[in-house]
């Protein structure tokens, strides 16, 4: 059955397009580009964003999970494809299965790749913590590691990579925390290098390395959030000679209004009853809520656009539904459609701004039940 609904998030592949021209431009045609599509790419669809990026010129793909890997396979996607974050064990042959190229952060999981391998030599990269504490081994550890998947016959040496814990911010002590970051990782490189080893592709710039650090671009880059049309940080304490970054929202929140209501002042609305109609007013119901991904702590904080113009959210967000105040009057009429962020209104930023919260999180958290309508401008 199609999935056909009033609610609708409108993917502009144009404006992804453009972002990936952006980034390509400015780190150069000699490095590659490693695009994430986790998190079913931030919301906008993994299958039709990895084929879009690929044609595009995408050296490779990126998720979070085995399972995210497959989905990519089974949509036809033949791209190498990461994977980020540490599987179960459990889920080994899945890695196999789908030809995923790993990160490795110690020597038992690269042991245990080595020993399911199967006669297959899986490609993998060294993850290296230089500051986020997260996924990678130290700095110590990482030549003794390097040298223990060299010597694995069954892994393939592919790779070497760190990820910046505050490249995202042009403060700064956080300026100098991710030029220690880079310089430890150049350290680290050397030292494998010394070794007699071939770090394979060197990687460690997300979207804020992209912006403010051209030092960290070294054989790729992979920027996430600023292909998806929203810059991480402002480029004040970019290199000037980079100039701006240009980057369009990709993502944006459709609906349509289903019922217009007459509603007589001292009346309240939604659960709670946390807004009290001040005057006679009309309403506008419109079927987009929580469960779709339209934030609950958005309630009276934010506006939906109707014909080109702003009308307040009212009352508290329901799981599938909200309200629009049209004021006392109003030429808003049933099936009118209405925006709630993106194209024309303020974006998923803005919103996020709103809230206290991220971009990344507003399009992440847009709910697989709404359909996703993907568009691209004729050149």
């Amino acid at each position: 059955m199609e999935n056909m609904r009033a609610t609708r998030a409108i993917i502009h592949l144009d404006n992804f397009r453009g972002n990936f021209r952006a980034v390509q431009e400015r780190i150069g045609a000699d490095r590659r580009i490693c695009v994430p599509v986790k998190a079913d790419a931030y919301g906008h669809g993994a299958a039709q964003i990895a084929g879009t990026a690929l044609e595009a010129g995408a050296s490779c793909l990126a998720v979070a999970t085995v399972r995210e890997g497959a989905e990519l396979r089974e949509n036809g996607i033949t791209a190498p494809v990461l994977l980020l974050s540490q599987p179960l064990f459990e889920e080994i042959p899945g890695i196999f299965e789908n030809r995923l190229s790993p990160f490795v952060s110690d020597a038992a999981f690269a042991g245990a790749l080595d020993r399911a391998a199967a006669g297959i030599r899986l490609p993998v990269h060294l993850k290296i913590d230089t500051g986020m504490g997260r996924m990678g081994c130290s700095p110590a550890e990482a030549s003794g590691l390097a040298r223990y998947i060299a010597g694995c016959p069954s892994l393939e040496y592919a790779g070497t990579a760190t990820h910046l814990a505050v490249s995202d911010s042009a403060a700064a002590g956080d300026i100098a925390y991710t030029r220690r970051q880079l310089a430890l990782f150049r350290k680290v490189l050397d030292g494998i290098r010394a070794a007699g080893l071939d770090p394979g592709i060197v990687h460690a710039a997300n979207s804020g390395g992209v912006i403010l650090h051209p030092d960290s671009w070294f054989d790729m880059v992979r920027p996430g959030i600023l292909l998806y049309g929203y810059k991480p940080v402002g480029e004040a304490a970019a290199p000037e000679a980079a100039g701006p970054l240009r980057v369009a929202p990709v993502m944006e929140l459709r609906t349509n209004v289903v019922l217009i209501k007459k509603m007589k002042k001292g009346e309240s609305l939604s659960y709670g009853r946390t807004w009290i109609l001040p005057q006679d007013t009309v309403v506008a119901v419109l079927p987009a809520g929580y469960a779709d991904g339209l934030p609950r702590l958005a309630s009276s904080k934010w506006q939906v656009f109707i014909g080109g113009k702003a009308y307040p959210l009212v009352g508290r967000i329901c799981m599938d539904q909200c309200l629009a105040s049209l004021g006392p009057a109003s030429d808003v009429r049933r099936w009118d459609e209405a925006i709630l962020f993106g194209g024309p209104a303020p974006d998923a930023a803005a919103l996020a701004e709103r809230i206290g919260t991220i971009p990344y999180e507003i399009t992440c958290n847009i709910n697989k039940r709404v359909p996703r309508v993907y568009e691209l401008k004729q050149s």
